[in-house]
This record gives C-alpha cells, sequence and structure tokens, in this order.
C-alpha cells in the first residue's frame, strides 16, 4: 500500500499558489489525514523568521474515503521568510517537511516548510528572461588593437596569446601573478559581436572593466575611467551601440566592498600623486576606509589582503559616489550599460543594496542588478544578520550557484532524485522575478571551468603547479564535452537564464584562476558546443514556456530528469538521460526516445495544437 500523502508543498492540490508568495496574496493549505489516526485538531504553526510562532487552527472540509480534509487561507501582509509545519493537537503528532517537500507524521521535531513573502511590487527586467548571457573576461577574449604598448610600466604584455597566464610567484611578493596582460579590449569585443550574435548571445557582462593594476581589474583604481588598455570611455559606448543594434545588452562588474590599494582613492603606492586616503589624513576619501593599529596592516582590508582595503559602505560621501548624480552607477549607464552584477553582494548592507538598485533602476526598469551569492539568497545569513536583499528592495537576482552545483554534480553521478530537490527548493524558495531571470551558468571566472569540474581530476586542494598544464586525456575530450552539454541543456532549460562563460564553447579547460581565465583560443579548429548552444538559445526565444514558465518535476530517479516547463501558449517537456542505455519515457501523450548521455526536449504549441522535438544524440 502505497505510503499516505499528508501535504505537498509542490503539489498544487496541497499548497497554493506555487512557491514564494507577494505580500498580500493569498496562500491556501490544504491537509489530508487519514480516519485511522482518530481525533484530530489540524493547526499551521506559522513562524516569521525570528519571531514566534503563531497557530492557526485549519477548518473541516469534508471526507473521501478513509481520508478527512482540512485547509487554511492566509494572505501574509509583510515580506519576510516564514516558516511552518503542521499540529494534529493530538498525542503530540506534528507533519513536517522531507526534502521531497511531502509531509511526514511524527512525534519528534522536525524540518519546517519556507514560505518566501517578497515586495507586492517587485518586477524584474523582461528583456533577459528569454535571453541568453556570455560572460566575458575582458583581458582574456579579444584584441582588437594588436601589440599595444603597455599604459603603465609595471605591466608585462603577452605577444603569444596562447602561452598560460602566470601563476608563480604569488602577487603579494612582488610576483607575476595577475601581472600580465594579453591585450584584451573593447574594439575586439565589438569585432566578436557578429560570433555572438550567432551564437544567440543576448547579454554580455564584463569582468571589471576600470581603471586597475592587476589583470583581473577587482581592485579598482578609478571607478569612473575605463581601464587604458580596454580603450576610453567613449569606446565603451560605441560597444554598446554596436551590441545594441545586434539585440545584445551589456552589463558590468560593481566591486562595491574595496578598491584597490594602488588607487586613486587610497594610493599607498603613490601611483596617483600625494593625495590618497592612505597619504593624506585631509583626504576627502580618508572616511571611506577604517584606519586602526589593530589591523596588521594600519587598516581593514579584505580577506586580510593588504592591496584590498575596505570601503565603509555607510559613508555618506561614499554612498553619493556611487550612487549619486554623476557618480559610478549614472555614469556607465549613462554611457550605455544595461545593469551591474555586485561582486561580493554577501559583504555589501542591505540598505546600501537598495540604494544602488534605487540608482540603477533611475535609468529605467529595464535596468538590471545581479548580486554574487553562492548559496540559496533566500536564506543567506552574513555577519549574524539574515539577508533581505531577494525579497524585491535590492537585487533583482543572483547567480545561481546551486543550480551550477546541480548541474556538475547530476552530470558526475549524483542521484537525480537529489538533484531534483534541490532545483525545487530553489524553486520553492526563490521569489519568481528574481528567479525567472537568475543568472544559471556552468563556469565562471571564480570556478574551475565546466568541462574541468565535469570530468577532470580534482584538484581536492592541490597546488597551482599541480593545476598548471593539466588536461583530460584526449580520448576522454569527446565524452566530456556531451557531459558538458547535458549540464547547459539542463540550465538553458530550468527557470532563469542561461549564461556561457568565454570558451566554455569551444571546451577550454582550466583549474581556478589563473588557469580558468586563459585567452580564448580563436585558433581553434574545436567548434565544440557552439551549434547545440545556439540552437538551444535559440529554443529559448521562440517558446514562451522558458521565458518565466512554470516548472513541474515528472520523474528524478536514478540517471534520469524529467520536467515540464509551462508558459502562456506553449509548454515543454525535458528529458536528460545521463545513463548508458537508451531511455523511452512518455511526454505530451507520447512515447520518445532519449539516448544515452543525451536529452530530448519537446514542444507543444496550443493554438494550433503541435507538437515540436529538439534532440541531442
Amino acid at each position: 500500500m502505497a505510503e499516505h500523502t499528508y501535504f505537498n508543498s509542490r503539489a498544487k492540490e496541497y499548497k497554493t499558489p506555487f512557491g514564494a508568495t507577494r505580500a498580500g496574496e493569498t496562500v491556501t493549505w490544504h491537509l489530508t489525514v487519514p480516519e485511522n489516526l482518530g481525533y484530530v485538531d489540524p493547526h499551521l504553526v506559522l513562524t516569521k523568521d525570528r519571531e514566534d510562532p503563531v497557530h492557526y487552527r485549519m477548518q473541516f472540509e469534508g471526507q473521501t474515503p478513509g481520508v478527512n480534509h482540512f485547509s487554511f487561507s492566509l494572505a501574509p501582509t509583510t515580506p519576510g521568510l516564514y516558516f511552518y509545519y503542521f499540529d494534529l493537537y493530538t498525542d503530540f503528532r506534528k507533519i513536517f517537511r522531507r526534502e521531497d517537500g511531502e509531509g511526514y507524521l511524527t512525534w519528534v521535531d522536525g524540518e519546517s516548510w519556507q514560505l518566501t513573502v517578497y515586495e507586492p511590487d517587485f518586477q524584474t527586467p523582461d528583456w533577459i528572461k528569454s535571453g541568453t548571457m556570455y560572460q566575458i573576461f575582458p583581458d582574456r577574449f579579444y584584441e582588437g588593437v594588436p601589440n599595444k604598448p603597455m599604459p603603465f610600466a609595471d605591466r608585462i604584455y603577452r605577444p603569444d596569446k596562447t602561452g598560460e597566464p602566470y601563476f608563480w610567484p604569488n602577487e603579494q611578493d612582488d610576483g607575476y601573478l595577475n601581472m600580465d596582460y594579453y591585450g584584451g579590449d573593447f574594439e575586439g569585443i565589438r569585432q566578436k559581436l557578429p560570433y555572438l550574435q550567432e551564437l544567440g548571445v543576448t547579454c554580455i557582462y564584463l569582468n571589471p572593466i576600470f581603471e586597475a593594476h592587476a589583470n583581473h581589474r577587482y581592485n579598482t583604481a578609478n571607478y569612473l575611467k575605463a581601464d587604458p588598455l580596454l580603450g576610453t570611455n567613449e569606446e565603451f559606448s560605441n560597444l554598446c551601440s554596436e551590441a545594441k543594434k545586434r539585440g545584445i545588452r551589456i552589463i558590468l562588474d560593481g566591486v562595491f566592498s574595496h578598491t584597490g590599494s594602488d588607487s586613486l582613492y587610497f594610493n599607498r603606492e603613490g601611483r596617483y600623486g600625494p593625495g590618497g586616503a592612505y597619504r593624506d589624513r585631509n583626504s576627502p576619501y580618508r572616511s571611506w576606509y577604517d584606519f586602526d593599529s589593530g589591523y596588521a596592516c594600519g587598516y581593514r582590508s579584505w580577506w586580510g589582503f593588504d592591496t584590498l582595503p575596505e570601503v565603509e559602505e555607510e559613508s555618506p560621501s561614499y554612498v553619493e559616489f556611487v550612487c549619486g548624480k554623476g557618480g559610478v552607477i549614472d555614469t556607465w549607464l549613462s554611457l550605455g550599460a544595461s545593469g551591474f552584477r555586485l561582486d561580493v553582494a554577501d559583504e555589501l548592507p542591505d540598505e546600501f543594496i537598495e540604494q544602488i538598485r534605487a540608482a540603477v533602476k533611475a535609468h529605467g526598469e529595464d535596468k538590471l542588478l545581479i548580486g554574487e551569492v553562492w548559496e540559496d539568497a533566500t536564506t543567506k545569513e552574513a555577519y549574524n544578520r539574515r539577508r533581505t536583499y531577494l525579497r524585491g528592495k535590492g537585487l533583482d537576482t543572483t547567480m545561481n550557484y546551486p543550480f551550477r552545483n546541480a548541474a556538475v554534480d547530476y552530470v558526475r553521478g549524483t542521484d537525480a532524485a537529489e538533484i531534483g530537490n534541490r532545483i525545487m527548493s530553489i524553486c520553492e524558495n526563490y521569489p519568481k522575478p528574481a528567479l525567472d531571470c537568475a543568472m544559471n551558468f556552468l563556469s565562471t571566472h571564480d570556478t574551475e571551468r565546466g568541462i574541468t569540474a565535469i570530468a577532470g581530476e580534482p584538484a581536492n586542494g592541490r597546488d597551482r603547479y599541480w593545476q598548471s598544464k593539466r588536461r583530460i586525456p584526449a580520448d576522454l575530450v569527446e565524452p566530456a564535452l556531451r557531459k558538458v552539454l547535458l549540464a547547459y541543456a539542463m540550465l538553458f532549460t530550468l527557470p532563469g537564464t542561461p549564461c556561457i562563460y568565454y570558451g566554455d564553447e569551444i571546451g577550454m579547460q582550466g583549474y581556478r584562476d589563473p588557469f580558468n581565465r586563459a585567452y580564448y583560443d580563436w585558433n581553434s579548429t574545436e567548434r565544440g558546443l557552439r551549434a547545440p548552444l545556439a540552437n538551444l538559445a535559440r529554443l529559448r526565444r521562440s517558446c514562451d514556456a522558458f521565458n518565466g514558465g512554470s516548472i513541474e518535476m515528472l520523474e528524478a530517479s536514478g540517471d534520469v530528469l524529467h520536467y515540464r516547463r509551462e508558459g502562456k501558449t506553449q509548454a515543454a517537456e525535458i528529458i536528460l538521460n545521463r545513463g548508458s542505455h537508451l531511455l523511452v519515457r512518455t511526454a505530451f501523450g507520447k512515447q520518445t526516445e532519449v539516448n544515452p548521455g543525451g536529452f530530448t526536449i519537446l514542444v507543444e504549441d496550443r493554438f494550433p495544437h503541435h507538437i515540436g522535438y529538439f534532440k541531442y544524440y
């Protein structure tokens, strides 16, 4: 006999609406209790985060054979995190949550369900939701103006684009790490816009472009000036204009938790004359930093790196500099950028993020604000505070590390049941406006390349000398690429917006930085995943199920993930088969085959009724 289902937060028979809800929207819970449990008086026990629980008596709705039915409706009025379980009020029996969202009967405390309630007017830009992003590490994409002179004498030019990035000795010891430059620039990106358009890209995310004195440019030296090796502010504006003609927008990396010590603002190294907070107590930038002899270097720095002094985000002059008229946000959006990704968003106060949002949205509600968050952003705690940035007043959305980890783990062999639960947990917890544009990536500048993470020998903390030049054996590259495509197929078809890290489409390999930041191999004869990724991008644009459509997990077991997306006029069923055997499943009432290591996507048009197929073998 099948186990009784008391409640399932993922099934509309038990809870509506699915997942997070807007403040003021009515939520209805349905509970079913077998008659053989005797007398029960079920209560919904609802607790707002860090507050006392409230017990709500559920209404008796009637019976079906052997089962009593109860329900309760409530419209939470204030945004926040809420947690709930059910108390039967007899014999100390309660119903708590399993990983798959189903309830189970117990006499001891267990895991509660989560209900995220967000701002009633929370909206996110529509243009990103059916699009495809492409992340570019600017120095390593393409050198449009070859053999440029270095603008600063301490930069090392790399004319051989095939050479591995320098990793020795460490930059903290005056070494070469992060001091070598391959010359990628705005002109190079502009020249490659036709390539990106053909790939299906609709949004470019650029790692930092502001003047800075390391090739990663996360140690900002001048927020209002493009790094001269990349080009001028005017050339950036021209790049945005040219990209827009091809239906491509550009968003920038905003690094606002720290600056470089070698900067116009701090100026420890003296590159910028006699001023700066480090050299002049009367500097207008002095209030941006926390100087104290209790710090090893005499000031608070990011994770102890003395080259990255942290800023005081509550400093009124700093807030005005970033968010005010003529400030950082205003300057770059006026030049043509379409938004920002906030570096280390967890380390920025919620109030500061809200001020950044206001500055971004002052240029139009279509401007995008993404945050770097590595965990479930709705439950994230930092500095002993629950973060509120994903409830409608801060970020539009976040980088979707949970989906990235799920995709990598799935193709590496983790049971699909666990993967399905991890996916649906995010889908339940995130506000729909944020979920619909979450940044779904497989690789970034901060992670191993997707193909390395999936098929490479695990680094397991081994040093850069071990990681250097280490590659997947040639005879294993093709099956590795198939796994990478399977992972990308998942990320292209789950809620959110897929993002391709430059070079993933040709199978570029590399462990963590700097090896994941090599120069794009434009001489590669490996077309790799270009065609199938372009096809997936076209499919996303042509099917409204992938433009904010709902999701239902139909099967998640063993090697198989099968889920359904539902749009306004179209629906899609996606079947992923990680296994080594041919798979036969029913989708839209018809049997379909899925090859080993492959996937099938079926699209149903409601008007007129038609089923189309997208297969990869």
